[in-house]
This record gives structure tokens, sequence and C-alpha cells, in this order.
């Protein structure tokens, strides 16, 4: 047992607290119960979430979790995976295409999430920075090139969204995911003319901070 006090001129007072007392790390698995006890429907940072999908995916730890900590593959100085996928007007478009030429690609949650369009149209408003710098701008989710031809038409993105359906290429590029793997992760890399990568931005919460770092950098390349 473990004696708690605090006292002053005035008064003196004790609680006694069993030694077990203290916070325990709570397993993901628990949280559903408190989660999932009131109706919720709402949309974070470019996860939709719903009372029932909240259910699922704290039914059990995600399977990045059961593993630890998740590091990103590609990292600064490497050249990253290839891959060909499908634009907002279902072209194929494969990273060797910006090859000799700065590029930013920038993985994102979803279309139409708060955070993902904040994102989205601050890299919009900054666009004529990018192209002076002679850089292209390359946004991928795991949404299809419907969803990214009406998310671009909508907010008048003019730069290249590749839809990633499976999200088989953010997982060989090592995109980590936030809150133990059940949000996609918000991850942007500026590769350099040769295709190696000199800058791996992660932050979740603060999107527009994207286009402040990878400005940045291509300014001084």
């Amino acid at each position: 047992m473990l004696s708690l006090c605090s006292s002053s001129s005035m008064a003196k007072a004790s609680l006694t607290l069993p030694t077990n007392s203290f916070p325990t790390f709570i397993h993901p698995q628990n949280i559903s119960t408190s989660l999932t006890s009131a109706p919720f429907n709402s949309q974070f940072f470019g996860l939709k979430l719903s009372h029932s999908s909240i259910s699922k995916t704290t039914s059990s730890p995600p399977s990045s979790f059961k593993r630890g900590f998740i590091f990103a593959k590609v990292s600064k100085g490497s050249k990253p995976p290839a891959f060909t996928l499908k634009d907002q007007d279902g072209k194929t478009v494969s990273l060797s295409k910006y090859k000799g030429k700065p590029v930013v690609v920038y993985f994102y949650p979803a279309d139409e999430t708060p955070g993902c369009t904040k994102q989205a149209c601050a890299f919009r408003d900054s666009y004529e920075k990018f192209k002076k710098a002679g850089a292209e701008v390359v946004g991928i989710s795991g949404d299809d090139s419907s969803s990214h031809k009406a998310f671009a038409k909508k907010y008048k993105l003019p730069f290249t969204l590749l839809s990633d359906e499976g999200n088989k290429v953010r997982k060989e590029w090592g995109v980590p995911g936030d809150f133990f793997g059940s949000l996609p992760g918000r991850e942007t890399y500026v590769l350099d003319k040769n295709g190696v990568v000199q800058l791996v931005y992660n932050n979740q919460f603060q999107p527009e901070k994207h286009i402040d770092e990878t400005l940045k950098l291509l300014q001084s390349l």
C-alpha cells in the first residue's frame, strides 16, 4: 500500500491507494467498448469513421500493431519502388514518367475528408511555385479514378491524382499508418531529377505543412 499526502498550515489530508492502482497500458481491443457505447459518425483527418467501422477496427489489434512500430521502407537517399497506376482520367501513369525532373509524391488518406481537402487545396494554391521549381506534384490514395476525378474537379486541382486501390504502392513504399495502423498515413516524398528521395515528411494533423517543407527543399536543390 502507498500513502499519498498533501499538507498546509490549515489542514492535512491523506489518501491510501493499493499499489496496483496505477495506470497500466490499455490494449487496443479494450477500446471498442468505450468507443462504441454511444452513437458516432464523423470524419477525422482522412479517416471516415462510423459506429460500425470503429467497432470493426478496434475489435482486435491490427497486424501492424502486433508487429510493433512500422518504419518507412523508403528513406532519404534511396530510390523508391516503381509504380504504374491510373490517374483521375483513367490514364496509366508510371513513376518513370517523371525521371529527369523533381517530383513531389504525397500519400493521403482519402478524397473529400477535411484534412485531405485542406492539403490538396494548399498544393493547388502553391502550384505555380512548384512549377517554377520545375517540379511535378502527384497525390496518391486508395480512392478509385472516378472519386479522384470528382475531387479534382470540385476543388480545381491542377495536378495528378493516382488511384492505389488495395494500397499496394502505399505498402511497397512502407508509408506508416497512425493510430495503430487504423488511419492511413499522410506522408510526402520529394524525389530529385535522378529519382533519389531527398525528403520524407510525415505530419497527419498539419496537412498544409507538407507544402511548406517540400517547397523549402525544392528551392534548395
